[in-house]
């Protein structure tokens, strides 16, 4: 489940009229971090990619 910031910064970048890309990047990048705390278990950068886009799409 995405964190409330990242839905907010994703609503931001709606609002601002950036590009749906732009705005699933957010959950990208939080999806990166937690891999890089180790709180989850993707092996690539690639699986990273997908699961937030994954998440971005049901948000």
């Amino acid at each position: 489940m995405p964190e409330q910031e990242t839905l907010e910064r994703a609503r931001e970048d709606e609002r601002g009229g950036l590009s749906p890309s732009t705005q699933a990047g957010e959950f990208v990048r939080e999806e990166i971090e937690h891999i890089r705390k180790g709180e989850h278990g993707a092996r690539s950068p690639e699986q990273a990619i997908a699961i937030g886009l994954s998440q971005a799409r049901r948000a």
